[in-house]
């Protein structure tokens, strides 16, 4: 059930944006055009993971997932939303979250299930704030490599945007990670 959900809110979310890359397409709009393509390519991800692998993520990471790619590139980038100011960090705060639940999924199903109850509480808050806080510096590093090397102006603040966005992603994570640990430390006292 999960997985066909899945693949059914997946696919919802490619041809709505595949639609729109037509659409645009055919109305000479290439910017917009191009951030539906990717919106085909990033909203593919849980399905082609549902078609093709046995790592399936959680009905609500994946549903958070779609959320976060509809609001930074249908609202974000083709309504622009991004001209608002707050809501490129809002999306950073979230995107932190996001992945500190991601880093929980993983942990969870990678970590052998007899060392649940010998792993630290701290050890869990590490990975998942770890994990979280990569994921900003990589998607940083996605952004100075475009400007650089494309001539893009996805760091439009400079530095100031890039550290702005690093808390804001750090942040999301730090909550979510300190909700796992103190979740850990009570699952731990449980057995």
């Amino acid at each position: 059930m999960n997985s066909k959900l899945v693949i059914s809110l997946s696919l919802v979310y490619v041809l709505f944006m595949a639609g729109l890359s037509i659409f645009y397409y055919t109305t000479d709009e290439t910017f917009k055009s191009l951030v539906s393509i990717g919106g085909v390519v990033c909203g593919a991800i849980p399905l082609l993971l549902a078609l093709f692998t046995k790592l399936q993520f959680n009905l609500p990471i994946v549903i958070s997932y779609l959320i976060f790619l509809f609001g930074s590139q249908y609202l974000g980038s083709i309504l622009g939303w991004y001209g608002l100011g707050w809501w490129d960090t809002f999306l950073h705060f979230l995107s932190g979250a996001l992945l500190a639940f991601t880093a929980i999924a993983l942990y969870e199903r990678l970590v052998h299930r007899n060392a649940g109850s010998g792993i630290s509480p701290w050890f869990v808050f590490l990975f998942t704030l770890s994990f979280s806080a990569l994921g900003g510096v990589i998607w940083e590093i996605y952004e100075f490599s475009s400007d650089q090397l494309f001539g893009m102006t996805l760091q439009g603040g400079g530095n100031k945007d890039t550290m702005t966005d690093l808390i804001a992603d750090t942040v999301g994570g730090l909550i979510i990670a300190m909700w796992a640990g103190v979740r850990t430390k009570a699952k731990i006292r449980k057995a």
